[in-house]
């Protein structure tokens, strides 16, 4: 068995009863678990499994594959705030989905997480903004190696990572105010 402090970055329906969750933590990298029987009603993880909220788990690693079995949840942050708006969530969701795409599975890296939890913890509690964005992307960049002073942490990110989340867009056009940047440009009726 092992505890440790993780903050669930993804959710994905494994049965009628069953989760995979995904956790991002310090001291085991993002990890996969299986939470058996965890969408009963009654269950011992009802009302602790929802994305972004961190806290300490218990799991029993897997002795083929990657899927390991979640065994307890104590939450200690359930992150309300991040669902006061459509943005917010947006913008949480990108910097789990950055993240996730930037580690390898099982690979620790504490200050990692602690930038995950720094950033949520900033929008749980902040309106989203572009500076929060870039400055998420930023600090991954310079954690992972790969920033350059004279450049922008987008193109570092999208040079090592190949392409960054599809909901980077949206999420720009919306924190930059230019929701639909199609319907501004002038027709051409010729």
């Amino acid at each position: 068995m092992h505890t440790t402090q993780a903050t669930l970055i993804r959710l994905t329906r494994l049965t009628d009863t069953s989760w995979i969750v995904h956790w991002f933590t310090g001291a085991h990298g993002l990890i996969k678990t299986v939470a058996k029987g965890a969408r009963r009603p009654g269950s011992p993880f009802a009302g602790r499994l929802d994305l972004f909220f961190s806290g300490e788990i218990t799991f029993q690693r897997a002795r083929r594959g990657e899927l390991h079995a979640l065994r307890e949840v104590s939450i200690r942050s359930w992150r309300e705030g991040l669902r006061k708006n459509y943005t917010s969530t947006l913008l949480a969701a990108y910097c789990c989905q950055l993240l996730e795409s930037a580690v390898e599975q099982e690979h620790p890296d504490p200050a990692l997480h602690d930038l995950l939890d720094r950033a949520l913890d900033h929008i749980d509690n902040a309106e989203p903004s572009l500076r929060a964005l870039r400055h998420f992307e930023r600090e991954l960049a310079r954690l992972l190696g790969i920033s350059h002073d004279q450049r922008d942490a987008e193109l570092s990110l999208t040079d090592a990572l190949y392409q960054l989340p599809a909901s980077r867009k949206e999420l720009f056009e919306r924190l930059s105010g230019n929701r639909d940047l199609r319907s501004s440009e002038p027709e051409n009726h010729s």
